[in-house]
């Protein structure tokens, strides 16, 4: 005979198998058709909502049976306030816990865990400790439960307390000091505490210990101990995949033996990786500069989120292979997740590098859209963008956009920028400004003001700058601010004080500050300094193109023809080759490149008649070409067809046949601005009625109305 069951019975059968295969709908039909659910039922229903994430209802559904006059279970409380945890809801589980204190279950030790665990999670750790205090029987789980806790707050004194005194520990127990110490930045501590479990007990760390400690050593940067965890690894016969693969990947990566960390990623598989495995070997290969690993590993990731696309973008720029990390953000655009401000932020810099203003007010816009404006990093990388760029005045703007959030990066960044474009008394102003409210300075933001104290002249505040960086930040001097500090004093014509200032510093003068001490000879013509100069210089690089320059430009300037040939010609004897100087120009989003004298340029006849009548209007303004910017002993014909010929003026040039009237030109220059093309560029923007701004290697340069910005001292 057939057994038959009853609707009731067959209903309390259904209810828990539609519950643990997550079919909540049917589990929930077949709740509200039963007349009296007893608490098998309900916890079953409150354990299935909680399974699939549907906290809410589970909460509803526990107050719906308190109110229904229904007693709970331990296990049914335990289950809810797991719940109100999971779901940070600490109004709700406040309340549960009242409930639970007047039906007289709070003493047992599963309900005083979950509260434990609800309070610790739903951050509000005084309770926690409260209601730990007052448990009467305190397991394992609890005592954990107060371990995690104290760490996630920041106490480890008061874990390491606990700890000592539990008479018994589990796993949890020890994963909760390694882990905690680790994620707390105590790496010291977390390696010993996890060297103190193998030692003391007769445990198997989890896949989570070992991860702990193995990213413990990628912080300290302790690759012999990131190995002997690995052999441990080995020798126990774990799986390297999943955490402890991320973590190894990471210990390698970190410690630049990039090597075994993609040895371990085929290992383990590229999939498997975490975002900080990923984002740690993508990193190794962009140090190395093997941007092609790099991309491999993007490219072989099934999918793609914004940290991956974002550690690409920056790896390119970060290379200097500008137009990859464009066309890749292109496509991250067009194919890839919403960006956020590190993604913008890493463009940015692109666009700063390349100087394309177009671009990068594109990227600004896109931040406005998106919001991303409110992050401070992202503000400042749009102050660099717009000040290397060329338009200080919106690097202003944004600058001033807001008073708050400013953080020492912003005010460097500003500084930086009025700097560069030589604004010195505004420079020396806005960096008061930043003592007055207390914001500290950086080494890079007194690099910034003693700059600008350079091409302003103000030897007097470079000194008193110098000075205060020192004895009252104590921030000790490197060789950037070294060679400030000669640049202001060979701009000024104290030369001696220059020499002297090389002669005394604590450490070996490089070739810059020697070229910059040279490029003063020149200016100021003093070649027994020069030769002095030169000849330290080219024992620390004979090779250096810079220093014979000088040279050959400090003798030339004395009208010293044959000395500089002498130079040019042991150059050649010895190889060296000298940088080639060039222009460019950006007009509608593709820049245009000249080279002195340049044929290959498609309009290059129309440029070079344009030049050869804004040179005539020039001279007939009182123009008077600089024939001594031209080393060669030619003739003068021959000496002012070369000038109208170099690369600036035929990037100016180009930049007036291609845009409309009264558009700002910006040409960008790769060395110093020669003496005759900044004589000459103050003349056509005046003829034009245009403002050109020109940035060399030094500074930029805005000349307006016939005059320029730098005063003609640079």
């Amino acid at each position: 005979m057939p057994i038959r069951f009853s609707t009731k019975c067959l209903n309390e059968l259904f209810l828990p198998a539609y519950s643990k295969q997550g079919e909540m709908s049917l589990a929930r039909h077949v709740f509200d058709k039963m007349p009296n659910p007893n608490d098998v039922s309900l916890t079953a229903m409150i354990s299935g909502y909680i399974e699939t994430g549907r906290y809410a209802s589970a909460v509803n559904l526990f107050l719906q049976m308190i109110w229904n006059g229904s007693r709970p279970s331990d296990y049914t409380i335990s289950k809810v306030l797991a719940s109100c945890a999971a779901n940070e809801a600490l109004t709700i589980g406040r309340k549960i816990h009242t409930m639970v204190v007047k039906l007289g279950l709070s003493g047992t030790a599963i309900v005083a865990g979950s509260l434990l665990n609800m309070y610790s999670k739903s951050g509000d750790p005084n309770t926690a400790s409260i209601v730990f205090e007052r448990t009467a029987v305190k397991n394992v789980s609890t005592m954990n439960s107060m371990l995690w806790l104290h760490m996630k707050t920041g106490r480890p004194d008061l874990a390491l307390a606990l700890f000592e005194q539990m008479n018994e520990r589990d796993l949890v127990s020890w994963n909760s000091m390694v882990s905690g110490y680790n994620q707390l930045g105590f790496g010291v501590e977390s390696l010993k505490m996890f060297s103190r479990m193998l030692e003391e007990t007769s445990l198997t760390p989890s896949k989570f210990t070992l991860s702990s400690s193995l990213s413990s050593c990628a912080n300290l940067g302790e690759l012999n101990l990131g190995k002997q965890v690995h052999c441990y690894i080995i020798r126990n016969g774990f799986e390297i995949n999943g955490p402890i693969g991320s973590a190894l990947i990471f210990v390698y990566s970190k410690s630049d033996a990039i090597t075994m960390a993609r040895k371990v990623s085929d290992q383990s598989g590229i999939s498997n990786l975490n975002v900080i495995a990923f984002t740690a070997l993508l990193d190794g290969y962009i140090k190395i500069g093997d941007t092609n690993s790099a991309r491999e590993i993007f490219d072989s990731l099934s999918s793609h989120d914004v940290v991956s696309w974002t550690a690409m973008i920056a790896g390119y720029e970060q290379n200097g292979l500008n137009s990859f990390a464009i066309d890749l953000f292109r496509k991250m655009v067009k194919d890839g997740p919403m960006m956020n401000g590190y993604t913008l932020s890493a463009v940015l810099n692109v666009s700063a590098t390349l100087a394309s203003l177009a671009h990068g007010k594109q990227i600004h816009a896109r931040g406005i859209r998106t919001g991303d404006l409110a992050s401070s990093f992202l503000r400042n990388s749009l102050i660099t963008m717009y000040s290397r760029a060329g338009s200080i005045d919106s690097a202003k703007r944004v600058f001033y956009s807001t008073n708050s959030n400013r953080d020492e990066v912003s005010w460097t960044s500003m500084i930086t920028g009025l700097a560069q474009h030589g604004l010195g008394e505004e420079t020396v102003e806005l960096f008061e400004e930043m003592m007055k409210i207390g914001v500290r300075p950086t080494d890079i933001t007194y690099v910034g003001v003693l700059s600008a104290c350079s091409h302003a002249g103000f030897v007097e505040k470079g000194r008193f700058y110098y000075d205060m960086m020192r004895n009252v930040h104590g921030i000790e001097p490197t060789l950037c601010h070294y060679g400030c500090m000669i640049d202001l004093f060979g701009r000024n014509g104290l030369l001696q004080s220059a020499k002297d200032f090389l002669e005394e510093m604590p450490i070996e003068p490089d070739a810059v500050a020697w070229v910059s001490l040279l490029s003063s000879c020149r200016i100021f013509k003093n070649i027994e300094l020069a030769n002095y100069a030169a000849e330290r210089l080219f024992r620390i690089e004979h090779s250096n193109s810079g220093a014979y320059l000088a040279l050959t430009n400090a003798y030339a300037a004395c009208g010293k023809f044959e000395d500089a040939a002498k130079v040019r010609k042991l150059m050649r004897s010895r190889h060296v080759k000298k940088e080639e100087g060039f222009s460019w120009i950006q007009v509608k989003d593709r820049n245009h490149v000249f080279r002195v004298d340049d044929e290959m340029h498609p309009q290059k006849d129309e440029i070079f008649k344009t030049m050869s009548i804004i040179w005539g209007e020039i001279k007939k303004m009182g123009f008077i070409p600089n024939v001594e910017a031209v080393l060669h002993d030619v003739d003068e014909e021959m000496k002012e067809h070369s000038l109208q010929r170099h690369s600036e003026k035929l990037a100016i040039a180009f930049g007036l046949i291609s845009t409309p009237e009264n558009t700002t030109l910006r040409i960008m220059k790769n060395l110093r601005v020669c003496d005759d093309c900044h004589s000459a560029i103050k003349f056509i923007a005046k003829l034009v009625d245009r403002e050109i701004i020109v940035r060399d290697e030094r500074r930029f340069h805005h000349f307006k109305g016939g005059s320029c910005s730098c005063n003609d001292f640079w």
